[in-house]
């Protein structure tokens, strides 16, 4: 790779701001660049609390950390899922895995790189990149998305819910990594998903004025909101942004600073009170 290339991409890896110089982005990359790319990529958007742990030689702790093995278990099984759905479409299994794992790399990370026009395979393969946008990368990386902790947080407290549905004096306490998690902290986490949910859909019914397909508006607001890059369809990575509206496009660079600030900074502009207390 010519040096210029190496080093705006070892940027865009690094940041997982995913700038590419190339119009098809990684397409003309040789494999072994490609793969590269794909470990890194998926590297990055590890906790970056494991690689202390990591430099301070307590190798347990990271393995034993939750989520790290819920990050490496949803890629794994993207990986996989992927794969078995777009085999028929590559003309080798090593080229069907290098697609899948490049991808499946990049939408998680919200690196936003693509090897192949993935808006061109199935449609469960296609749900799945959907999922791993809302999903992102580890907490403590340079990732976006929803995070993986919070997910975690999020389904060990509906099955406490559901729990104590069926035991109501039954006082269960939720575990990361063995220790408990304050109730604080679940309140804050729950209030994100809500601030998460509003956001998305108010932003996905102002843009939907443009008149654009339903799947071009909510993957363009996804890719946005989680800071992927390219959405499907008209927002593919073989398109961009342009056709849209001033308005739409001052609305999704809003999307933009929302999901890159975890979006409470960014709400705290619009509160009266902050303004009045500075």
């Amino acid at each position: 790779m010519p040096l210029f290339d190496a080093v705006c991409t070892a940027i865009g890896t690094a940041g997982t701001g995913g700038f590419g110089i190339k119009n098809d982005s990684f397409t003309s990359y040789s494999p072994y660049l490609q793969n590269v790319t794909t470990v890194f990529m998926i590297l990055f958007g590890v906790n970056f609390s494991c690689y202390y742990l990591l430099l301070l030689r307590r190798f347990g702790s990271v393995f034993r950390d939750e989520e790290l093995r819920m990050y490496f278990g949803i890629i794994l099984g993207s990986i996989l899922l992927i794969t078995l759905d777009t085999r028929a479409i590559y003309g080798t299994l090593e080229e069907t895995v290098r697609h899948a794992a490049f991808q499946v790399g990049s939408i998680i990370t919200a690196t936003g790189y693509a090897t192949v026009d993935f808006d061109q395979w199935p449609s469960f393969s296609k749900t799945l990149l959907l999922c791993l946008m809302v999903v992102g990368a580890s907490a403590g990386s340079t990732g976006g998305g929803l995070k993986v902790g919070r997910l975690m947080l999020l389904l060990k407290g509906t099955r406490r819910n559901v729990h104590r549905m069926l035991n109501p004096r039954k006082v269960e306490l939720i575990r990361n990594n063995g220790t408990a998690v304050d109730e604080q902290i679940l309140d804050n986490t729950n209030a994100y998903l809500a601030a998460y949910v509003i956001i998305l859909f108010t932003v996905f019914a102002i843009i939907s004025l443009d008149n654009f397909s339903v799947g071009t508006n909510f993957t363009a607001v996804l890719a946005c909101f989680n800071n992927i890059g390219p959405g499907l369809e008209q927002v593919g990575p073989t398109c961009n942004f342009s056709a849209y509206s001033v308005l739409s496009k001052l609305v999704l660079c809003f999307d933009m600073l929302a999901g890159r600030l975890e979006i409470f900074p960014i709400l705290a502009l619009f509160s009266r009170g902050a303004w009045k207390q500075y």
